[in-house]
């Protein structure tokens, strides 16, 4: 390389280290970015996101994947068809989602499936329990990362209309979604076979450009999720987004 290109590479990483010093860094939630992050000062999002803290008890530090979960929902606006949340927890991606959305305004329901006990270890994989997963399932629930109490869930979306919240363990309450039409799907189960039984039995009634997120698709310890959605996607012909934020998204084609 010449002197000449040595002396720009050098103008261009001073350069960079001022940004640094003197932007913001988005640092959480296992995600570190020098990039452009303002949504976090937009009152819309401060709001939705508020509303999710209020629903968890607690602030998760889940702004960029919130942030996603909020742009895929307003797009899938868009589409007709109703909205799945497979894995509730405290209900803090779907009150953020409920309120930026203004739900009771969109004439669509809203299923909501959790166990509210935890993994259930009947549809755990020989791989996930060697790997420790009835171990990391307790942990969570000692963090209150879990919701075990389906009762302080439900007043919390009892200021909306058409949210149908659905209790027990997927895939034997995936029956119980009515809809026929689905322009949402958030998986957020933290086990592979539960997910991948939630894609396969809605699949079909996804409408085309359907928004699929998957919170642990590229998450750190979450492998065999990543590898039981992509054995569902190949086939298919389906490309996975991997994103920094550990998530995955899935857009169903036309």
């Amino acid at each position: 390389m010449s002197r000449r290109h040595n002396g720009l590479w050098a103008r261009l990483a001073r350069k960079i280290a001022d940004l640094r010093s003197t932007e913001s860094v988005y640092d959480e939630d296992g995600l570190r970015s020098f990039h452009n992050h303002d949504f976090i000062c937009d009152p819309e999002f401060q709001r939705a996101y508020k509303r999710g803290m209020q629903a968890a008890g607690k602030d998760f530090h889940w702004r960029w994947r919130v942030h996603v979960g909020l742009w895929a929902a307003q797009c899938a606006m868009k589409l007709s068809g109703d909205f799945v949340e497979c894995g509730v927890g405290h209900g803090f991606m779907s009150s953020a989602i409920v309120t930026q959305l203004d739900w009771d305004a969109t004439g669509r329901t809203f299923y909501l499936l959790d166990s509210f006990a935890g993994i259930d270890e009947r549809y755990v994989s020989s791989e996930e329990r060697a790997a420790g997963i009835m171990d990391r399932n307790a942990l969570h629930i000692e963090m209150g990362l879990y919701s075990l109490d389906e009762a302080s869930v439900r007043a919390n979306f009892s200021e909306w209309k058409n949210v149908k919240l659905i209790a027990g363990s997927i895939p034997s309450t995936l029956s119980e979604i009515d809809a026929q039409k689905i322009a949402y799907l958030h998986i957020d189960l933290n086990n592979s076979p539960p997910e991948v039984a939630a894609l396969q039995f809605l699949w079909e009634r996804l409408v085309p450009g359907a928004f699929v997120l998957l919170d642990d698709y590229a998450g750190l310890g979450y492998n065999s999720q990543k590898i039981g959605v992509d054995s569902f996607a190949g086939p298919r012909g389906v490309a996975v987004l991997s994103l920094p934020t550990g998530q995955g998204l899935i857009i169903k084609p036309a």
